[in-house]
């Protein structure tokens, strides 16, 4: 599943919108709040802060590789091309310049801020207990989802600006998540790699939606390089989501143990949501998991994460509006996103979740003690949502349609 965070309890016709300042007392277009914040950057190739309003631990200038890559997407759905090839920019950069990695792999994090020469920074805080400056393991890693969703924002920027940097970009990805392939059980691919160089600690589960990000990446990578290979590997990221239905209970399982083979029961939102947006067919197929999310994992008019409950979502209310929108259900669409609406922030951002924590199901990597969770803190990941939902576009394909 999408990891949340850190060492802390815890991814056509393009619409337009005006970069303008809303009228008073009114928030801002998630188009314009993106926009805006990526004019407040300095010039260039720059990550963007995953969590703007933190300024101490894990989570301080910490710049997701997912919520950088759902920004950059939800920019070209905005019709801001020319600020989302900077943060793709700033992902092609960070290929060429890790401090050890040269296999065509991204982190899942990097130090937010403009991009300039020398190796790409990773986050990280002072702790004061250790008198040691610190960097997270999951950050410091490589998570096969984030990379999809790498490879699915270079893909977007191709297919806007034809520039061949960003279909490359996405193929050296390809390369390195094909690495993740497996064998056991239903197949499809691992959850990637977790921790340091130079030995990462290879992450045996499986996750039903990191497969459907692959398969959606994999599909446009052969139908822009007209590779069969592309195609095959999407096949088998395909089959291992289908794997995961539950026709008893009508959903999609969250994935696998790490033994690649028993399953994990879990009910969370996007492992329903996004294969119906990813996966051919599926939204016909599978209808029934929109059913079961509504009766089971409806929150305060939206949605939580997962079925242990606890507090609204706001980047997954946001998906699910996405879906809506896509079925043309028009007033169920507007019903969630007027859900969504209460989570803005002053600035027009959006708040992760609406409580103080949301809890996922899931442990942390760093300290399976401690729960992953969405803290009630402004979320990048949350805005590029809610401006894709406004825009009524589906980030795997890169159009307002579902893959046919």
């Amino acid at each position: 599943m999408r990891c949340l965070g850190v060492m802390v309890a815890v991814t056509l016709v393009a619409g337009h919108c005006a970069a303008q300042a809303a009228a008073p007392g009114v928030a801002p277009s998630a188009c314009g709040y993106l926009t805006q914040t990526m004019l407040a950057q300095a010039s260039g190739p720059v990550l963007l802060a995953s969590y703007p309003t933190q300024h101490s631990g894990a989570l301080s200038a910490a710049a997701f590789t997912y919520d950088n890559s759902v920004a950059a997407i939800a920019l070209v759905a905005c019709g801001q091309i020319a600020q989302s090839r900077r943060v793709a920019d700033a992902l092609l950069f960070a290929l060429d310049h890790d401090r050890f990695w040269h296999d065509g792999r991204l982190r899942n994090g990097y130090a937010a801020g403009s991009i300039g020469g020398g190796t790409l920074r990773l986050a990280g805080w002072w702790d004061a207990n250790t008198r040691r400056w610190l960097e997270d393991g999951y950050q410091a890693g490589s998570d096969s989802g984030n990379m999809a969703w790498a490879m699915l924002a270079l893909l977007t920027l191709h297919a806007s600006t034809g520039d061949a940097r960003y279909r490359d970009g996405a193929v050296r990805l390809a390369h390195w998540v094909e690495g993740q392939l497996d064998t056991r059980g239903a197949g499809g691919f691992t959850g990637g790699e977790f921790g340091h160089e130079p030995e990462p600690v290879h992450q045996g589960w499986k996750s039903t939606e990191h497969n459907a990000d692959l398969a959606a990446a994999f599909l446009w990578l052969a139908r822009t390089t007209s590779d069969a290979h592309w195609q095959t590997l999407a096949h088998r990221a395909q089959q291992f989501v289908r794997a995961m239905w539950d026709a008893d209970h009508s959903y999609f399982a969250v994935g696998t143990a790490p033994d690649g083979v028993n399953i994990n029961p879990l009910l969370a939102l996007d492992a329903q949501i996004w294969p119906l947006m990813a996966l051919p067919g599926a939204a016909r197929q599978y209808a029934a998991a929109i059913q079961t999310s509504d009766r089971r994992l409806r929150f305060n008019a939206g949605y939580t994460y997962s079925e242990v409950g606890g507090g609204l979502w706001s980047e997954g209310t946001a998906q699910v509006a996405v879906l809506l929108g896509l079925l043309h259900r028009d007033a169920a669409a507007q019903t969630v996103r007027a859900a969504l609406q209460s989570q803005h922030t002053e600035d027009g951002g959006y708040y992760a979740s609406d409580v103080a924590a949301t809890p996922t199901g899931f442990m942390l990597a760093t300290d399976p003690s401690k729960p992953r969770v969405y803290f009630h803190l402004e979320h990048l990941g949350a805005g590029a949502w809610a401006a894709l939902s406004e825009q009524r576009y589906n980030p795997f394909t890169g159009h307002s349609d579902l893959p046919r």
